[in-house]
């Protein structure tokens, strides 16, 4: 006999489904979280930490079911699946979340800051910023996971743009900031996944790729380049955000677990990130990868090529205010100005 749901029926269903995350809070609500951080890496040990955290202070009503690894796709497959509800929260990095809120690529701008100390002057100083832009796109922020400073790392040796010129350069996705510094640059760049790119340099069909040492080792790629070019091209972050409507239709005193549990774990587990890429290195260079030091005049052609991107760019990929407050909250930290 076949199964028939009348219009009452079926409003009861998308009533239940519209007020699942809020109704289940009293029986125990699963967020599901995907990132592309590999299991074992110390971006997931921090997040099995908060997960820990979360459902012993909530007595187990709220945890987290992790998705690590890329198993959900790349960042772009995560977001997409996070908009239509399959997921409730994901690990994202600056290039992605600019799909979310476009002044996130402010902070990929190459060789805005020289230290980490800038870096968490600035953060700290425009959260509130960034947080009220996620916000207005319907999700919350709950942390800043770090990745580090990105360096190129290639299986030729690259010390010049000319070099650069002359290989196959990795790209990842559609980012504005990326197209116009390889445009400026007359750099042809080929466009793969995170997951395809190990596969890549195994074919020869890149010969650079840009990451944190930390990033290259937990995906693999150190196994497969020969050098590491020791030029810092850009500061590297994450936030981990949450869909603004689960997180609105939990209980006031878990929205705040989460957001303390969360803003605290991921900050100390900078310092963890900032020494592992510190190792990292040192693993590269004990593996036969060959650090590239280029002279200080080709140093100088990079900074140069990247100015003149960023000009063209800017006030279209990020705002112009959030460029001059970001450069000027950099330059407030250079001056002592706390």
């Amino acid at each position: 006999m076949p199964l028939r749901i009348g219009l009452a029926g079926i409003c009861v269903c998308v009533c239940l489904l519209l007020t699942g995350p809020a109704r289940a809070a009293e029986k125990g609500v699963v967020i599901k979280l995907a990132t592309l951080a590999p299991e074992g890496s110390s971006w997931m040990k921090t997040f099995h930490a908060l997960n820990k955290e979360v459902m012993e202070k909530t007595n187990n009503r709220v945890q987290f079911r992790m998705y690590a690894g890329g198993v959900l796709g790349d960042e772009d497959d995560v977001l997409r699946k996070m908009k239509i509800g399959q997921i409730q929260a994901a690990a994202l990095s600056s290039g992605t979340l600019a799909h979310l809120y476009k002044e996130f690529d402010v902070l990929q701008i190459p060789f805005l800051f020289q230290t980490y100390g800038e870096v968490d002057f600035v953060l700290a100083k425009m959260d509130p910023f960034f947080r009220k832009g996620l916000e207005d796109s319907g999700y919350v922020l709950l942390g800043w996971p770090e990745g580090g400073f990105s360096y190129l790392m290639s299986t030729i040796p690259i010390a010049s743009v000319a070099d650069l010129r002359r290989a196959k350069v990795w790209s990842w996705g559609g980012s504005p900031m990326t197209r116009a510094i390889f445009d400026e640059a007359r750099v042809t760049a080929i466009p793969l996944s995170i997951p395809d790119v190990l596969v890549g340099l195994q074919t020869g069909l890149v010969d650079v790729v840009y990451a944190p040492p930390t990033v290259a080792i937990a995906l693999q790629w150190f196994t497969r380049v020969k050098c590491l070019t020791n030029v810092p091209l850009a500061y590297t972050t994450g936030a981990v955000v949450m869909k603004r409507d689960v997180f609105k239709g939990l209980p006031p005193d878990v929205r705040n677990i989460l957001l303390d549990s969360s803003r605290r774990l991921l900050e100390h587990s900078k310092e963890m990130t900032r020494k592992e890429n510190q190792d990292a290195i040192k693993v590269m260079t004990k593996q036969g990868v060959k650090i590239v030091t280029p002279p200080k005049e080709n140093i100088e052609e990079f900074k140069r090529l990247s100015d003149q991107a960023m000009r063209r760019i800017r006030g279209q990929a990020f705002s112009a205010k959030a460029s001059d407050e970001v450069v000027a909250q950099v330059e407030n930290y250079r001056k002592g100005v706390r």
